[in-house]
Protein backbone atom coordinates (compact mmCIF):
# COMPACT_ATOMS: atom_id res chain seq x y z
CA UNK A 1 0.00 0.00 0.00
CA UNK A 2 2.36 3.00 0.90
CA UNK A 3 6.13 2.26 -0.49
CA UNK A 4 9.03 5.24 1.00
CA UNK A 5 12.28 4.48 -1.11
CA UNK A 6 15.71 6.39 -0.30
CA UNK A 7 13.79 9.62 1.21
CA UNK A 8 15.40 12.97 2.39
CA UNK A 9 13.68 15.74 3.69
CA UNK A 10 15.29 19.19 4.69
CA UNK A 11 13.82 22.34 6.38
CA UNK A 12 15.75 24.66 4.29
CA UNK A 13 19.42 23.39 5.48
CA UNK A 14 18.06 20.95 7.98
CA UNK A 15 18.48 17.62 7.94
CA UNK A 16 14.91 15.96 8.83
CA UNK A 17 14.76 12.42 7.64
CA UNK A 18 17.63 10.69 6.05
CA UNK A 19 17.73 7.70 3.84
CA UNK A 20 13.71 6.49 4.83
CA UNK A 21 13.07 2.80 3.61
CA UNK A 22 9.70 1.63 5.04
CA UNK A 23 6.98 -0.73 3.53
CA UNK A 24 3.61 -0.41 4.76
CA UNK A 25 0.47 -3.72 3.98
CA UNK A 26 -2.54 -2.34 4.02
CA UNK A 27 -4.30 -3.36 7.44
CA UNK A 28 -1.10 -3.04 9.35
CA UNK A 29 -0.89 -1.27 12.82
CA UNK A 30 2.53 0.87 13.27
CA UNK A 31 4.08 2.36 16.10
CA UNK A 32 6.71 5.33 15.27
CA UNK A 33 9.26 5.46 18.20
CA UNK A 34 12.40 7.62 19.21
CA UNK A 35 13.00 10.79 20.89
CA UNK A 36 11.85 14.61 19.89
CA UNK A 37 12.99 15.77 16.66
CA UNK A 38 14.12 12.39 15.33
CA UNK A 39 11.46 12.90 12.34
CA UNK A 40 8.50 10.87 13.63
CA UNK A 41 5.97 14.00 12.48
CA UNK A 42 8.12 14.81 9.47
CA UNK A 43 7.33 11.13 8.15
CA UNK A 44 3.90 11.44 9.06
CA UNK A 45 3.11 14.87 7.47
CA UNK A 46 4.62 13.09 4.05
CA UNK A 47 2.58 10.04 4.15
CA UNK A 48 -0.46 12.34 4.45
CA UNK A 49 0.79 14.50 1.09
CA UNK A 50 1.60 17.77 3.16
CA UNK A 51 4.97 18.00 2.84
CA UNK A 52 6.93 15.68 -0.18
CA UNK A 53 10.86 14.29 -0.45
CA UNK A 54 13.86 16.59 -1.17
CA UNK A 55 14.95 13.34 -2.07
CA UNK A 56 13.44 10.01 -3.35
CA UNK A 57 10.12 8.75 -3.35
CA UNK A 58 6.29 8.00 -1.87
CA UNK A 59 4.19 6.10 -3.29
CA UNK A 60 0.78 5.07 -2.23
CA UNK A 61 -1.00 2.10 -4.26
CA UNK A 62 1.64 1.87 -6.57
CA UNK A 63 1.04 5.87 -7.12
CA UNK A 64 3.69 8.19 -6.81
CA UNK A 65 2.76 11.57 -4.46
CA UNK A 66 3.97 14.50 -5.22
CA UNK A 67 3.01 18.61 -5.54
CA UNK A 68 1.93 17.38 -9.09
CA UNK A 69 -0.50 15.01 -8.83
CA UNK A 70 -1.74 17.04 -5.79
CA UNK A 71 -2.11 19.62 -7.35
CA UNK A 72 -5.02 18.27 -9.54
CA UNK A 73 -8.18 18.56 -7.05
CA UNK A 74 -9.14 15.23 -8.24
CA UNK A 75 -6.49 13.47 -7.41
CA UNK A 76 -6.07 15.41 -4.24
CA UNK A 77 -9.67 14.63 -3.12
CA UNK A 78 -9.34 10.91 -4.05
CA UNK A 79 -5.86 10.46 -1.82
CA UNK A 80 -6.90 12.58 0.95
CA UNK A 81 -10.03 10.73 1.26
CA UNK A 82 -8.09 7.63 1.64
CA UNK A 83 -5.75 9.17 4.28
CA UNK A 84 -6.37 10.73 6.98
CA UNK A 85 -4.27 12.95 9.24
CA UNK A 86 -4.85 13.54 12.71
CA UNK A 87 -2.65 16.21 14.30
CA UNK A 88 -1.04 16.34 17.38
CA UNK A 89 -2.29 19.78 17.63
CA UNK A 90 -5.98 19.10 17.88
CA UNK A 91 -6.67 23.17 17.67
CA UNK A 92 -5.17 23.08 14.13
CA UNK A 93 -8.19 21.12 12.54
CA UNK A 94 -10.98 22.32 13.96
CA UNK A 95 -12.43 25.57 12.51
CA UNK A 96 -16.06 25.41 12.14
CA UNK A 97 -19.13 26.77 14.42
CA UNK A 98 -20.26 23.25 16.37
CA UNK A 99 -18.70 20.17 16.24
CA UNK A 100 -21.55 18.65 14.07
CA UNK A 101 -20.42 21.36 11.05
CA UNK A 102 -17.21 20.10 11.57
CA UNK A 103 -17.84 16.41 11.09
CA UNK A 104 -20.03 17.19 8.11
CA UNK A 105 -17.42 19.04 6.45
CA UNK A 106 -15.78 16.57 5.12
CA UNK A 107 -18.70 14.66 3.68
CA UNK A 108 -19.79 17.57 2.03
CA UNK A 109 -16.32 18.26 0.64
CA UNK A 110 -16.72 14.89 -1.31
CA UNK A 111 -20.23 15.87 -2.37
CA UNK A 112 -22.01 13.91 -0.70
CA UNK A 113 -26.20 14.59 0.10
CA UNK A 114 -27.14 15.39 3.55
CA UNK A 115 -28.56 12.32 4.15
CA UNK A 116 -25.46 10.81 4.23
CA UNK A 117 -23.40 13.29 5.48
CA UNK A 118 -25.67 12.81 8.83
CA UNK A 119 -25.89 9.57 8.47
CA UNK A 120 -22.19 9.68 8.81
CA UNK A 121 -21.87 12.23 11.32
CA UNK A 122 -23.99 10.70 13.72
CA UNK A 123 -22.49 7.54 13.38
CA UNK A 124 -18.82 8.98 14.04
CA UNK A 125 -20.64 11.06 17.45
CA UNK A 126 -22.13 7.29 18.81
CA UNK A 127 -18.35 5.96 17.61
CA UNK A 128 -16.61 8.55 19.25
CA UNK A 129 -19.13 9.12 22.38
CA UNK A 130 -19.14 12.72 22.26
CA UNK A 131 -23.01 12.59 21.10
CA UNK A 132 -24.05 15.40 23.84
CA UNK A 133 -21.20 17.37 22.44
CA UNK A 134 -22.75 17.69 19.06
CA UNK A 135 -23.86 21.81 18.93
CA UNK A 136 -20.97 22.82 21.20
CA UNK A 137 -18.83 25.26 19.94
CA UNK A 138 -14.79 23.39 19.11
CA UNK A 139 -12.51 26.09 20.96
CA UNK A 140 -14.84 25.76 24.38
CA UNK A 141 -14.03 21.83 24.40
CA UNK A 142 -11.52 19.92 27.03
CA UNK A 143 -8.16 18.75 25.19
CA UNK A 144 -9.80 15.08 25.23
CA UNK A 145 -12.97 16.12 23.64
CA UNK A 146 -11.50 18.21 20.85
CA UNK A 147 -9.43 15.07 20.05
CA UNK A 148 -11.79 13.19 19.55
CA UNK A 149 -13.94 15.40 17.54
CA UNK A 150 -10.81 15.69 15.51
CA UNK A 151 -10.91 11.93 15.13
CA UNK A 152 -14.76 11.79 14.69
CA UNK A 153 -13.49 14.46 11.27
CA UNK A 154 -10.86 11.92 9.95
CA UNK A 155 -13.15 8.69 10.40
CA UNK A 156 -16.17 10.69 8.58
CA UNK A 157 -14.27 10.54 4.88
CA UNK A 158 -14.04 6.30 5.84
CA UNK A 159 -10.30 6.25 5.29
CA UNK A 160 -8.13 3.47 4.40
CA UNK A 161 -5.30 4.63 6.63
CA UNK A 162 -5.39 6.23 9.68
CA UNK A 163 -1.89 8.83 10.39
CA UNK A 164 -2.22 9.72 14.26
CA UNK A 165 0.85 12.42 15.37
CA UNK A 166 1.17 11.44 19.32
CA UNK A 167 -2.74 11.56 20.14
CA UNK A 168 -2.47 10.48 23.46
CA UNK A 169 -0.73 14.28 24.30
CA UNK A 170 -3.63 16.00 26.44
CA UNK A 171 -5.46 13.63 27.28
CA UNK A 172 -6.76 12.18 30.72
CA UNK A 173 -5.98 8.49 31.54
CA UNK A 174 -9.42 7.85 31.06
CA UNK A 175 -9.63 9.16 28.00
CA UNK A 176 -6.06 7.43 26.28
CA UNK A 177 -8.00 3.77 27.42
CA UNK A 178 -10.81 4.98 25.39
CA UNK A 179 -8.75 6.14 22.22
CA UNK A 180 -6.86 2.45 22.82
CA UNK A 181 -9.66 0.35 22.27
CA UNK A 182 -11.03 2.42 19.45
CA UNK A 183 -7.31 2.22 17.36
CA UNK A 184 -7.64 -1.64 18.14
CA UNK A 185 -11.43 -2.03 16.73
CA UNK A 186 -10.58 0.04 13.62
CA UNK A 187 -7.62 -2.17 12.86
CA UNK A 188 -9.54 -5.18 13.51
CA UNK A 189 -12.11 -3.74 11.12
CA UNK A 190 -9.02 -3.18 8.35
CA UNK A 191 -8.07 0.26 8.82
CA UNK A 192 -4.33 0.79 8.27
CA UNK A 193 -2.68 2.32 11.74
CA UNK A 194 0.49 4.87 11.31
CA UNK A 195 0.67 6.48 14.85
CA UNK A 196 3.95 8.19 16.95
CA UNK A 197 3.70 7.96 20.00
CA UNK A 198 5.66 7.67 23.25
CA UNK A 199 2.80 7.11 25.95
CA UNK A 200 3.80 3.44 26.03
CA UNK A 201 1.62 2.67 29.07
CA UNK A 202 -1.50 3.31 27.11
CA UNK A 203 -0.76 1.51 23.20
CA UNK A 204 -0.64 -2.02 25.04
CA UNK A 205 -1.86 -4.52 22.39
CA UNK A 206 -2.40 -1.55 19.58
CA UNK A 207 0.42 -2.09 17.64
CA UNK A 208 2.28 -5.13 15.56
CA UNK A 209 4.80 -3.56 14.17
CA UNK A 210 7.40 -0.59 15.14
CA UNK A 211 9.95 1.59 13.07
CA UNK A 212 12.36 3.42 15.28
CA UNK A 213 13.95 6.73 14.16
CA UNK A 214 17.02 8.28 15.80
CA UNK A 215 18.27 11.39 16.94
CA UNK A 216 20.10 11.19 13.41
CA UNK A 217 16.77 11.43 11.99
CA UNK A 218 16.93 8.00 10.11
CA UNK A 219 15.17 4.39 11.06
CA UNK A 220 17.47 2.31 13.06
CA UNK A 221 14.63 -0.53 13.91
CA UNK A 222 12.01 -1.92 11.83
CA UNK A 223 10.91 -4.83 13.86
CA UNK A 224 7.67 -6.52 15.89
CA UNK A 225 6.52 -4.03 18.49
CA UNK A 226 6.76 -6.22 21.32
CA UNK A 227 10.14 -7.03 20.57
CA UNK A 228 11.17 -3.40 20.72
CA UNK A 229 9.87 -2.12 23.67
CA UNK A 230 11.01 -5.11 25.77
CA UNK A 231 14.27 -4.34 24.57
CA UNK A 232 15.47 -2.01 27.19
CA UNK A 233 19.55 -1.67 26.24
CA UNK A 234 18.18 -0.79 23.12
CA UNK A 235 15.26 1.84 24.47
CA UNK A 236 18.30 3.51 26.37
CA UNK A 237 20.50 3.69 23.82
CA UNK A 238 18.30 5.16 21.70
CA UNK A 239 17.37 8.08 23.95
CA UNK A 240 13.65 6.80 24.25
CA UNK A 241 13.22 5.22 27.89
Amino acid sequence: MIEVKDVYFKYKDTQVLREINVNIEEGESIALIGPNGSGKSTFLKLINGVIFPTRGTYSFNGEEINSKKLDDSNFSKAFHKKVGFIFQNSDAQLFCSNVYEEIAFGPRQMGLDEEEVDRRVCDCLRLLDIEDLKYREPYNLSGGEKKRTAIACVLSMNPEVLVLDEPMNGIDPKGKNFLRELLIKLNLSGKTIICSTHDFQYVEGVFKRALVFSEEHSIVRDDSYDAVINDNDFLVKYNIK
